[in-house]
């Protein structure tokens, strides 16, 4: 029998982080600066609050100050952190910092983790995940073309990137650089750990974006003989894909369910409006239209919450859930364009306005369609793999 209940434990979490956000964080959202998150003082309250609460970090291992509940667990808590734009920072699991630290976690070695990964996972220092470049497509990132020659003990990087979430004001990135460009395509690049006060690490701008933004900005940076000793590589030579892959995926479910918290947050919004809301002497509600949209949006939301826990189930069981990530991937990022759209166009000229949270989630949403790998690309990869497994099929057939 397949069992859709939460287990008692994970409902109990649930509350506890749902009666934090009402008494803490939405009360805090008007005080975010745009392209800057909260005053510090007041996100370092707030984080306080939240360990205190035993509610930190649901994304790491409780050997790293995290709650250590599982992929399953992640998903069900970031659906409600996921209802503001604050709301993972706060409860310490933003990216780039959530991802970094779930690097670190899989492959630093002991010296490593004292000294990056402790400070990163207690929220003592932030950082930065240095690999999409102006000069080569995101959605391919076999081309990069920033290397790191070894020289004697040192590796010397040398290149340009962009769009390096929360570089302005990090302890280190985690440098993705070719240090064998004639392997094979995906094992010419590794992982570097560079501290951001090298000489030669170079944070050229912050890159203007759409949306609200985010601490430390987007940023260009430029490697310029920057030299860092070979002991901070992560993992082994030629293993930057495969770490890639393995920040990637967990990341990804987070991501999701946190577009399912924006999505039906503007979906209770939308029918709180529609019932209240008047034109031609009756309320939205009744209209045809209207009523289509809260159908589709409870239909697609549902659809994206149950795929994505099923991605984060086959997960925790450590199963290959390579099609599962991408479909939620591309799927979610649809829903949670459409179902903020419908409620905007449901509140009219109000939610134009800021004086709802919808214009800024509608902003934040474009994104989603991009970053982590394009809608495009991850189509591609589903159809891919679902192909292949019917080539298998048939090959067996002809035997």
């Amino acid at each position: 029998m397949i069992d859709f209940s939460t287990p008692p434990e994970l409902e109990e979490v649930r509350g506890r982080i749902t009666a934090f956000m009402e008494a803490h964080v939405y009360p805090n959202e008007d005080k975010v600066i745009e392209h800057e998150g909260l005053p510090t003082s007041l996100e370092r309250e707030l984080q306080q609050k939240v360990k205190d609460q035993g509610l930190w970090a649901p994304n790491l291992p409780k050997e790293f100050g995290g709650m250590g509940i599982g992929y399953i667990g992640q998903a069900l808590v970031n659906e409600i952190i996921g209802r503001s734009v604050i709301g993972p920072r706060i409860f310490g699991e933003a990216a780039p910092d959530a991802g970094n630290a779930e690097i670190l976690i899989v492959s630093a070695n002991a010296e490593q983790k004292e000294r990056y990964l402790r400070p990163l996972a207690a929220g003592d220092v932030r950082s930065c995940f240095a690999m999409t470049e102006p000069e080569v497509a995101g959605s391919d990132p076999t081309g990069l073309r920033t290397t790191a020659e070894r020289v004697d003990d040192e590796w010397v990087i040398n290149g340009h990137k962009w769009f390096i979430s929360g570089a302005i004001g990090s302890a280190f990135a985690i440098v993705m650089a070719v240090t064998d460009a004639a392997a094979e395509p995906r094992g010419r690049a590794s992982m570097i750990i560079v501290p951001t006060d090298t000489p030669g690490f170079n944070i050229i701008r912050a890159v203007g974006v759409m949306g609200s933004g985010g601490v430390g900005g987007h940023c260009e940076i430029r490697f310029e003989n920057c030299r860092v000793p070979v002991e901070n590589l992560l993992g082994q030579v030629g293993e930057g894909f495969k770490l890639a892959q393995a920040r990637l995926g967990p990341g990804r479910i987070q991501h999701c369910m946190r577009w399912l918290g924006a999505a039906q947050r503007s979906f209770e919004m939308m029918c709180r409006y529609a019932l209240k809301r008047k034109a031609f002497g009756e309320p939205l509600a009744n209209k045809e239209t209207v009523q289509n949209w809260i159908a589709d949006s409870a239909a697609e939301i549902n659809a994206a919450r149950l795929m994505t826990l099923q991605a984060a189930w086959k997960m925790d069981r450590g199963d290959d859930a390579r099609i599962e990530i991408s479909l939620i991937k591309f799927y979610g990022a649809r829903v949670l364009n459409d179902v903020i759209d419908r409620a905007i166009q449901v509140h009219g000229a109000l939610g134009y306005s800021k004086d709802t949270p919808l214009e800024m989630f509608y902003r934040d949403a474009r994104a989603a369609r991009i970053y982590d790998g394009p809608d495009e690309v991850h189509r591609m990869v589903v159809a891919q793999r679902i192909l292949k497994q019917f080539k298998s099929e048939a090959k067996i057939d002809e035997q």
